[in-house]
């Protein structure tokens, strides 16, 4: 007897540009894809409590009413892969797992072939089916690199160290003292975290001088702190999550001119910070969202 499994996308999902998710697979296999950016991989590994290093052996397309929401052109396929190595995940998983992935056609306009090819799987379990699991994404199936892991498992580590940088949801407060001479003060701006860690930003002018900034993650706020570097953790938490603007509320008890210069210190640092999405795009060119991909019950092809 023939079993069944059909998967669900997002409606965002459906609306994905194949012509430009076909161009990107065709340079995937001819080896240009674009190298992702840290924002989009640190986006994967934090959304996918499994990374699995694996190998696909076979992969059965999926048709007819179990396809439904496919974008034009792509593929559906359940894929049975050969787990090489957990990258991520806190308990042990079984030798061989599937799961369900939507691929784009080739450069030729055809179905790819996926098997015996070394995937990097950013998923989550299926509750009640411990040989299958989800992916977290439509584009979260890459094609390994040993490139990819290293920048994978280094991320993988930030997040899961003891120290990690808190997870900033918003702006609590700001004020400015000014120096005793013109151009010079020092702008501190405060703000939320999820877990209602301590986070602020410091602002230092002096005559003459470039300003320096750097971010606290304690409550005392050391003005000789170094900035948080490009494709780290900290740099992804501010650079993708601080507000475009100070919010008025912020600065609602300063001077208006105290308020003037925390903000144009607020916009220094965002400049300094740059845009944390300004990389390659990745092929589903969506975010990750806190909305899981629905997978329903049923039978997977024999």
């Amino acid at each position: 007897m023939t079993t069944r499994f059909f998967f669900l996308l997002p409606a965002a999902a459906l609306l994905l540009p194949v012509p430009a998710l076909a161009q990107a697979t065709a340079d995937a296999q001819q080896g240009g894809m674009p190298r992702p950016g840290y924002a989009e991989l640190a986006d994967l590994v934090i959304a996918s409590p499994l990374v699995i290093d694996a190998t696909i052996r076979s992969a059965a397309k999926i048709k007819g009413a179990e396809a439904a929401g496919l974008a034009p052109g792509a593929t559906r396929f359940y894929v049975e892969a050969d787990v090489g190595t957990l990258v991520r995940g806190a308990t042990a998983i079984p030798a061989r797992v599937g799961w369900l992935v939507d691929v784009a056609p080739d450069w030729r306009g055809r179905a790819p072939s996926l098997k015996k090819r070394r995937v990097l799987a950013f998923a989550r379990p299926v509750a009640g089916r411990p040989r299958q699991v989800q992916l977290v994404e439509p584009g979260a199936q890459r094609d390994w690199s040993a490139d990819l892991e290293q920048r994978v498992r280094s991320i993988a580590s930030e997040v899961a160290a003891p120290d990690t940088p808190p997870v900033i949801v918003g702006v609590r407060g700001a004020f400015h003292v000014p120096g005793a001479l013109p151009g010079e003060g020092e702008t501190q701006i405060f703000l939320r975290t999820r877990d209602d860690r301590p986070a602020a930003l410091s602002i230092l002018r002096r005559p003459g001088e470039q300003p320096r900034w750097s971010v606290a993650l304690s409550e005392i706020i050391d003005d000789a702190a170094a900035t948080p570097k490009r494709d780290t953790l900290l740099w992804y938490r501010l650079a993708c999550a601080l507000p475009a603007t100070l919010p008025d509320t912020s600065t609602a008890a300063l001077s208006e001119d105290d308020a003037a210069q925390a903000r144009s210190d607020y916009a220094f640092v965002l400049q300094q910070l740059g845009s944390c999405r300004g990389e390659a795009a990745s092929i589903s060119g969506n975010a990750i969202t806190d909305q899981p991909v629905p997978v329903s019950g049923g039978d997977v092809p024999a």
